[in-house]
């Protein structure tokens, strides 16, 4: 993975511990019941340790996937970020220009970051797409799938 993948140092810590527990703990249990599945006998005609072989496969691709993000992960300080443009780690405080009176505030962050319900939206999504590199002041049109959304930036700053 050659792409950098910019986090937070909480997204970065909670990424850790994912992994910590992974290799710590997750791990074991599904090393566990390959030993279990394995002393029923006959391999060839045993569900429950293809099953655990299967479970042991999704568990050491997402631990790579954790340990490639973790290796190419860009810490950034928020102190550091400036606010004269839609970067990530901002937040961007938007009036809804279809809806009256609808203000929405959403915090720029990366995919590994992203959560809706705390209006945390990755910069990759097709609003942080367009949202990244615009001032206070612009309007803003998105295409999203389910029509077109449409924005005026009142305010950019950091959390």
């Amino acid at each position: 993975m050659s792409d950098r993948i910019y986090l937070t140092r909480d997204g970065y810590n909670r990424l850790k511990e994912e992994l910590h527990l992974l290799t710590a703990e997750t791990r074991k249990e599904v090393l566990e019941k390959i030993a279990e599945a394995r002393s029923h006998g006959d391999l060839s005609e045993n569900a429950e340790y293809d099953a655990a072989r299967e479970e042991q496969s999704h568990l050491e691709a997402k631990i790579s996937d954790l340990e490639n993000k973790l290796a190419s992960a860009t810490i950034l300080d928020p102190k550091q970020i400036k606010t004269d443009k839609v970067y990530i780690l901002t937040s961007v405080k938007l009036r809804n220009l279809q809806v009256d009176d609808e203000i929405i505030v959403y915090t720029l962050v990366s995919s590994e970051e992203a959560d809706m319900d705390l209006g945390k939206i990755s910069v990759r999504s097709p609003v942080g797409r367009s949202l990244i590199g615009k001032s206070v002041g612009d309007k803003v049109r998105i295409s999203v799938p389910k029509g077109e959304l449409h924005y005026e930036i009142l305010d950019i700053f950091v959390k």
